[in-house]
């Protein structure tokens, strides 16, 4: 079984500090974008979201045309009715007969009435809706070519920084397999409570570095020392002396 290496006090700190500077430059890289990735994708959620909207108003004229058509066969087969009832009126044997014929007539006079206004009715909605339909377009339009800007600002930032972002995230993971999993933990745990993502902070002018409260004296002269790990009282933060943090380059 191979052995587990084990990392002194300030290998640890070392380590955990080079691994916040590397992170802390990736931070600024995606600081350089900012809200951009985010702003392109609701750009493009809000664009598919009118386009859905779109054929959902194809569909509804679709529908409506479709029942202009079935109202106009109908009329059409009232018509031929109508023209029927009118030459059978001619050839009638009596009055019974001929009011029966006529209350046809006035029922399909009526039918072709009641299909004409409903054409007028369908015909004028489809209206509304085309001025729906192309005021969703004009939405798609201007933010499509908002979303065009959008995208050309990003893909250039991405441009100018994805040979710096590649490079920083090998040496992230060569960083990252020298702390000890245990630290490693605990700083993801610290760093994602902070915006700023800074989980290992230096002394300065006898503060801490990431919530600027005061360090005691002999606190700040333990972590000097660097003979075990402590962690800001305040915040959560690990603390380092600023020599060793200055002392860390990548």
């Amino acid at each position: 079984m191979a052995a587990v290496k084990e990392f002194s006090v300030q290998e640890k700190l070392a380590s955990i500090c080079t691994l916040q500077k590397i992170d802390s430059k990736i931070d600024d890289i995606n600081k350089l974008r900012g809200e951009l990735p985010m702003e392109v994708k609701d750009l493009e959620d809000e664009i598919e979201g009118f386009n859905t909207r779109i054929a959902a108003i194809d569909s509804e004229i679709k529908i409506i045309n479709d029942d202009i058509l079935a109202k106009k066969a109908l009329q059409a087969d009232s018509v031929a009715l109508l023209k029927k009832y009118e030459k059978q009126q001619n050839n009638v044997k009596n009055s019974r007969e001929f009011e029966a014929i006529n209350k046809e007539m006035e029922l399909q006079d009526l039918e072709i009435k009641a299909c004409e206004k409903k054409i007028k009715d369908a015909i004028i909605e489809i209206a509304d809706q085309e001025v729906f339909k192309g005021n969703t377009q004009k939405q798609i339009n201007e933010k499509q070519e908002v979303l065009k800007l959008k995208k050309t600002e990003l893909k250039k930032i991405t441009e100018e920084t994805e040979k710096d972002e590649k490079d920083l995230l090998l040496t992230r993971k060569k960083a990252e397999d020298n702390v000890d999993p245990r630290l490693l933990l605990a700083y993801s745990r610290i760093r994602s409570n902070y915006r700023n993502g800074l989980a290992v902070v230096p002394v300065e002018r006898d503060s801490c570095g990431g919530c600027y409260n005061v360090i005691p004296p002999q606190r700040q002269s333990d972590i000097r020392l660097r003979k075990k790990m402590i962690v800001c009282e305040h915040c959560g933060r690990i603390m380092i002396d600023s020599e060793l943090n200055d002392s860390v380059k990548i």
